[in-house]
C-alpha cells in the first residue's frame, strides 16, 4: 500500500509491512489500528486479521504481514519523494524477519533520489539490527523513534546509539512532559498532540519544553499539530506561527 500522505512532514507513505502490537501508552489510540480495521472491512487482503474488536474499539492482534509486492514501489517513482516507511506497522517489530528488513534496506539504497523516514517504537531492536554489517549507513535514510512521555525516554539513548545519517524523534502523541529529555545528537524533533475521538490533551507547556530543549542543542523543531477531536479546528500554530524546521542533511561516505 502506497499513497500520497496528508502528514505534514512527508510526501508519501510506503508500507511493505502491515500489522503491529500495542507497545506503550502512546499506542492506545493508534490511528493505524483504526485504519487497518477499515481496510479489512473493505476487503483488502493484506489487512485481514490484523485487528480485532475490543469493546468499542479495534486493537492489533499481533499478526504482522510482510509484502514483497510492495517492495518495488519506490523504484517506479521518477521524481524524488520524502517517504514515511511503514505508517501501518513498525519495521523493527520482532515479528519482522531481519532478511525482509534487508530487502527494504536494499530498495532504499537503490533509490538515493528519495528520502526515507523510518520510525519505530522499538529502537533497541533497531540498534541491534542496524549495527549488523549488512546494513550500511545510508545518507537518504532517516531513523527515528516515538517518545510520548517520560516513561520511554530511554528510547532516545537507544536511538543515539544507532548508526544513522539523520536521527529524529516523534513526540507524538505527546501525552506527558518530556522536560528531562536529552536531545544531544538528535537532528530533528516532531511534536504533535493526539487526534481522534479519544484524544488526550497536550498543554502548551509541554511543547515549550521541547522547543527549549531543541534550541539548547541545535535540533530542528517541527510542530505538527495540537490534535484533539478536530485537528483541523485546533490547527498547528504555536506562538503565533508555524514551525516547519527540517534537519540538515549530512553526506555519508
Amino acid at each position: 500500500m502506497t499513497q500520497m500522505s496528508k502528514i505534514e512532514w512527508t510526501d508519501v507513505t510506503w508500507n511493505p509491512v502491515a500489522g503491529c502490537t500495542v507497545a506503550t501508552a502512546g499506542c492506545t489510540n493508534c490511528y493505524a489500528m483504526r485504519m487497518a480495521a477499515r481496510l479489512e472491512a473493505m476487503g483488502v487482503e493484506k489487512y485481514q486479521g490484523l485487528t480485532r474488536k475490543s469493546g468499542d474499539r479495534y486493537v492489533w492482534t499481533g499478526k504482522v504481514v510482510t509484502d514483497d509486492n510492495a517492495l518495488s514501489a519506490p523504484l517506479k517513482w521518477r521524481s524524488p519523494r520524502t517517504v514515511f516507511v511503514n505508517s501501518m506497522s513498525d519495521m523493527f517489530h520482532p515479528a519482522v524477519p531481519i532478511d525482509f528488513i534487508a530487502k527494504v534496506w536494499a530498495v532504499m539504497q537503490a533509490t538515493p533520489q528519495h528520502t526515507y523516514q523510518v520510525l519505530t517504537k522499538r529502537p533497541e531492536h533497531m540498534r541491534e539490527v542496524l549495527s549488523m554489517p549488512e546494513f550500511p549507513i545510508l545518507s537518504n535514510v532517516w531513523i527515528g523513534t516515538s517518545v510520548e512521555d517520560s516513561a520511554v525516554l530511554d528510547r532516545i539513548d537507544s536511538l543515539r546509539a544507532t548508526p544513522g545519517a539523520i536521527r529524529f524523534i516523534s513526540f507524538e502523541p505527546l501525552i506527558g512532559s518530556v522536560a528531562a529529555a536529552d536531545l544531544t545528537s538528535i537532528d530533528w524533533a516532531i511534536v504533535g498532540g493526539e487526534s481522534g475521538p479519544r484524544a488526550r490533551p497536550m498543554p502548551e507547556e509541554w511543547v515549550e519544553e521541547i522547543e527549549d530543549l531543541c534550541r539548547e542543542v541545535g535540533t530542528a523543531f517541527f510542530f505538527k499539530q495540537w490534535g484533539g477531536r478536530n485537528k483541523k479546528l485546533t490547527g498547528r500554530t504555536f506562538k503565533g506561527r508555524t514551525y516547519d524546521e527540517m534537519p540538515n542533511v549530512r553526506c555519508v561516505s
